[in-house]
């Protein structure tokens, strides 16, 4: 499910959840176990990758569909969870993003602190308003946080998932590299950012995140329970149903 090697000091955390890397409360769980360990370990800086041509697919609906509102209640609270523990690691993250991250596999990706994209490899967006379904708060701040302004609305409202090219302009990415090279490009970043003085960079990345802990403080607990009622209604199981349906021929 989660596969944690080692490289000259760096931890790589390979996504290895089925075809698709899809985010259920089991995964999402591993995600976060393996990254709370992590903090404590020797490694300095984190990569974080998929397997084949998907970095990951989001949430997953069909487990959603099937599960009904009592595993939607369920899976929230660790899906937030995992975004948090990722989001405010405060060692060095860099997403080593080998293919698709639409919907929840894009927030997940830009969560880390530097992130490539292997050259046409797949697409990069945020899918969940055609699910009919609202951002949880801490997957809106981790897209605000990442998205070029002038484009975060669009991103939003569309649903558009976009190729590397077009994914850089937006914000989500910051490099473009070969798939051949992705790896090792992603560790060099890393080691990079883990020859900063790591009290320093926790501090900084802290700062640089602050924005995003003051509005959670503030607004997360009322935004996540506006949304679980969502989520868990009636109506988002048959819209979940239908765009399952629609998309994924299932």
């Amino acid at each position: 499910m989660i596969a944690v090697t080692e490289r000259d000091g760096i931890a790589i955390v390979t996504l290895a959840h089925g075809k698709a890397n899809a985010l259920d409360t089991e995964f999402c769980a591993a995600l976060t176990k393996a990254f709370v360990k992590l903090k404590g370990a020797k490694a300095r800086a984190v990569v974080l990758t998929g397997q084949d041509r998907i970095f990951s697919a989001g949430v997953n609906l069909i487990r959603a569909r099937d599960g009904g509102p009592r595993y939607i209640r369920k899976f929230l609270p660790v899906l937030n969870k995992m975004f948090d523990t990722v989001f405010h690691f405060p060692k060095p993250v860099v997403a080593a993003i080998n293919g698709h991250a639409i919907a929840g596999g894009c927030v997940l990706a830009c969560c880390a602190d530097f992130r490539l994209m292997a050259q046409e490899a797949g697409r990069m967006g945020i899918t969940e308003l055609l699910v009919g379904l609202p951002f949880p708060a801490l997957a809106f701040e981790v897209m605000r946080f990442v998205a070029m302004p002038p484009d975060l609305p669009a991103l939003l409202y569309t649903g558009e998932t976009f190729a590397p090219l077009d994914a850089i302009d937006r914000g989500l990415i910051d490099e473009i590299v070969e798939p051949s090279a992705l790896l090792d490009r992603a560790v060099e970043a890393a080691q990079r950012l883990a020859a900063l003085s790591p009290q320093a960079f926790a501090m900084t990345k802290q700062q640089i995140r602050l924005d995003v802990t003051e509005r959670m403080k503030k607004d997360g607990r009322r935004i996540d329970a506006a949304v679980t009622k969502i989520w868990a209604s009636p109506k988002a199981t048959e819209t979940i149903r239908a765009y399952v349906a629609r998309t994924l021929k299932k």
